[in-house]
């Protein structure tokens, strides 16, 4: 009886000895957040009063000098970037998230972390807001129709076969 417990408790100490090294094997400490370049290009439209309550855009006309913002949030939901930008005259943003960074390569991707929204607009005649394209709590970005240019590695709009000299 004396040998049973004194074997059971070896086996015990030797489990108890294999637990501990992996309970130290891996460092916990928290991801260093590693600076990304992020561009981020759309267009603001006033919404025509014919259509609205739909989603259509026929015959909406772009906003000059509207603000816009850029909200993106870690994989907890804490805002970890936030900037506004104003649109050109025809109504168009292309934004460098200047100091935008990733904690998570996949959680915290701009295509899952960050949006878009509508701060406010200039034209008296076109400033209620509407959730077309999500504007109420902000547009997710999208990686629509964009080509990688290998050389610098910058992101354009368009089909390929404009871009590469073709007609259409």
């Amino acid at each position: 009886m004396a040998i049973r417990i004194q074997v059971i408790l070896i086996a015990s100490l030797l489990l108890l000895g294999l637990d501990l090294p992996l309970a130290f094997a891996y460092d916990h400490g928290l991801a260093q957040p590693v600076e990304t370049t992020v561009v981020i290009e759309g267009m603001v439209y006033c919404q025509s009063c014919d259509t609205y309550g739909s989603w259509s855009l026929s015959e909406a006309k772009p906003i000059a000098s509207a603000k816009i913002s850029v909200i993106c949030k870690d994989y907890k939901k804490r805002v970890n970037f936030y900037k506004a930008f104003e649109t050109n005259a025809y109504g168009y943003f292309y934004v460098e998230l200047q100091g935008f960074k990733m904690g998570h390569s996949y959680l915290d991707h701009p295509l899952h972390s960050c949006r878009v929204k509508l701060v406010s607009s200039p034209q008296e005649n076109c400033n209620v807001f509407s959730n077309i394209n999500y504007g109420f709590n902000g547009a997710p970005l999208r990686f629509d129709d964009k080509v990688i240019d290998r050389s610098d590695y910058k992101a354009l709009q368009g089909d390929k076969e404009r871009l590469k000299g073709g007609t259409k």
